[in-house]
């Protein structure tokens, strides 16, 4: 059996863009010593807008728009990973995923409360 929902449909988009920021956010950590590696992210509010958008218009998902991160300081060998920065944002992305997550629990709890009342009718 499979549910789906509008709003199920929007919540796997959030965790898949919640865990594309944890997969940037770890591709910066493992890069934080190799010369010349400029970190990268993405802008999440706009890609979840976009998500947000074609899934309403019932488009598949979109991949994401990865992006250089500008205004980090580099270091003589050209890097600018800054650890500090990429731990925040791995604590950012953490707590995206855990909020997604539960919220998506919630919608298929709602859903199967109303087949167990439907059904015990």
């Amino acid at each position: 059996m499979h549910i789906e929902s509008l709003m199920s449909d929007q919540l796997a988009r959030y965790l898949d863009l919640a865990s594309a920021q944890t997969r940037m956010t770890a591709e910066n950590m493992a890069n934080i010593d190799t010369p010349g590696y400029r970190a990268v992210g993405m802008d999440f509010e706009f890609e979840m807008q976009h998500a947000l958008r074609d899934a309403a218009a019932g488009e598949g998902a979109q991949p994401v728009h990865v992006r250089f991160e500008d205004g980090l300081v580099a270091r003589p060998d050209g890097n600018n990973v800054s650890m500090d920065r990429e731990s925040l944002n791995l604590a950012e992305a953490q707590l995206r995923y855990r909020t997604g997550v539960a919220l998506l629990k919630q919608q298929y709890q709602r859903a199967m409360d109303a087949i167990r009342v439907d059904s015990g009718k």
